[in-house]
């Protein structure tokens, strides 16, 4: 099982976090790469779902908690990108801004239709002998998880651009169409109960 959370408070460096450090660089390329599919070039756009393949597959699975259907919404949404470049400006929003703010409808739409998601329990490892600080990680990571998919959903897709995507609140607040007060308000209450969260868990261990 994929473990949501772990990539969260480890920090490990994610294709989002790079970009910024390059960001005016990256949106002139990224134009330019626009600039050529509209002029005709299609396997130009190859370039753009190589680089954002996995941080949008990477959300969408977050948000709707599905690891099965991810990947076939996560083709969706680059489907819906490549149908609708004509109408992305560079001179209101990235690229990246863009294209995160189809997937965040994308994922919503498809949370709000799904039936709340059950996260099993971690397996028991029977026949092996595992170290008791593995087996509490598992079943921490596996808490998180259930702790996610139960924020509400404005809540729960502002937390994960911010903490799993490393996105800048100004950004979130184009992508979630809100204003940044509100953004910062809605991150801050998801990671209240995430604490409370965290907090019952240590209770019970």
């Amino acid at each position: 099982m994929t473990h949501r959370f772990y990539g969260t408070f480890v920090g490990p460096a994610c294709i989002t976090g790079q970009m910024q450090s390059c960001a005016v660089g990256l949106m002139a390329e990224e134009s330019d790469v626009v600039r050529r599919v509209l002029e005709g070039d299609g396997e130009s756009f190859r370039r753009l779902v190589e680089r954002y393949a996995r941080p949008v597959t990477r959300m969408i699975r977050n948000v709707t908690g599905d690891d099965q259907t991810c990947e076939d919404l996560a083709q969706e949404v680059f489907l819906t990108a490549y149908e609708k470049l004509g109408t992305f400006d560079p001179h209101r929003s990235r690229f990246s801004t863009w294209l995160f703010t189809i997937a965040r409808n994308k994922s919503v739409n498809a949370a709000r239709k799904k039936k709340p998601i059950y996260v099993a329990d971690p397996p028991e490892r029977t026949g092996q002998d595992v170290p008791e600080d593995i087996v509490a990680r598992d079943e921490f990571l596996t808490a998180l998880d259930r702790e996610l998919l139960a924020l509400p959903l404005d809540q729960r897709t502002a937390f994960v651009l911010a903490e799993f995507e490393h996105l800048p609140y100004e950004q979130i607040a184009q992508i979630e169409g809100v204003r940044l007060g509100t953004v910062k308000s809605r991150i801050s209450r998801a990671r209240d109960k995430l604490m409370e969260a965290l907090h019952r868990f240590g209770d019970m261990v």
